[in-house]
């Protein structure tokens, strides 16, 4: 069990043992491979043994084939059955790990380049310790830490990981689009190297004022305000002189502030410092408006 903020590195490391361990595989495949056993299933598998299509189906025609071969080679590998096939290896984790406490594990692990896919639950607070203010929180949140309206603008987790050039990047909202959440999971999936997806997810220390029962319905109004952005940036499609970002979410025709009145998050803030809070949520959407503008910018090339 890995500590929430070590949550990158600990993937990492379940990546890394898995993949020692399927090389060790390798090696005992062309070793059968050179003793001519089952060379058909052996060659398919040191092919596609990485392919993510390909990867189940050669595994199981190589133990298939290797069932009741008594070499050491072939024993060896139906003992480690579990690690013959290629698998997906993911970390989920909240926005108090990605973007603050844990942040330098997961960016370490986001520049190796390697095939890992993490997925952020970005409830813009330290949501399971009691609700503390984080790097996720937007200007003008009240939050533990920020009781007078959180000062500064929300980090950028997607474009400071998009910045490597190599990294799968999307954001996504199940309450306003589950088709695009879908398609940018799959696009992860898909990607031969890291991947970062970041979720909203609207929690109870947001105060909703409709309910938590409605929190699809909130998520929504999220991206139809502006608050919120989907999109999805492909590495693989870059490289291959296409299009590789893509705004999912339509230009903005819900009224913002009224949408951060509806969170007692933002709510309290004008009522406790009216003054403030009309500076700070002028502010909170002057933000919004501005990071909807550069990708608007990278949508367009």
């Amino acid at each position: 069990m890995s500590l929430f903020e070590d949550n990158a590195e600990y993937a990492y490391g379940y990546l890394l043992g898995q993949d020692s361990i399927r090389n060790e595989l390798k090696d005992a495949v062309k070793a059968l491979l050179d003793k001519g056993v089952a060379t058909k299933a052996c060659e398919a598998y040191l092919k596609d043994a990485d392919s993510k299509e390909r990867s189940r189906k050669v595994s199981d025609d190589l133990l298939a084939a290797l069932e009741g071969v008594t070499e050491p080679e072939a024993v060896m590998i139906r003992e480690n059955k579990e690690f013959v096939a290629k698998k997906s290896v993911w970390a989920f984790g909240g926005d108090g790990w990605a973007y603050d406490i844990g942040y330098g594990g997961l960016d370490h692990v986001l520049a190796s380049g390697k095939d890992i896919n993490i997925l952020v639950l970005d409830t813009e607070v330290y949501s399971n310790t009691g609700g503390q203010s984080s790097k996720a929180t937007g200007a003008g949140a009240v939050a533990k830490f920020s009781a007078g309206g959180k000062p500064t603008a929300k980090k950028d987790l997607g474009m400071m990981a998009m910045s490597y050039g190599y990294v799968y990047v999307a954001q996504i909202n199940l309450g306003y689009d589950k088709n695009q959440a879908i398609k940018a999971i799959k696009e992860a999936e898909a990607y031969p190297g890291p991947s970062l997806i970041i979720c909203y997810a609207p929690c109870i220390n947001h105060g909703i004022k409709r309910g938590m029962d409605h929190s699809f319905m909130e998520a929504k109004a999220a991206v139809e305000c502006g608050y919120w952005i989907n999109y999805r940036y492909n590495p693989q499609l870059k490289a291959e002189g296409k299009k590789s970002f893509f705004l999912d979410s339509k230009a903005p025709t819900g009224d913002f502030e009224a949408f951060l009145r509806g969170e007692v998050r933002y709510a309290s803030l004008e009522h406790e410092f009216p003054d403030v809070a009309k500076e700070l949520f002028k502010k909170t959407k002057e933000d919004a408006m501005a990071r909807r503008a550069l990708y608007e910018r990278l949508d367009a090339e």
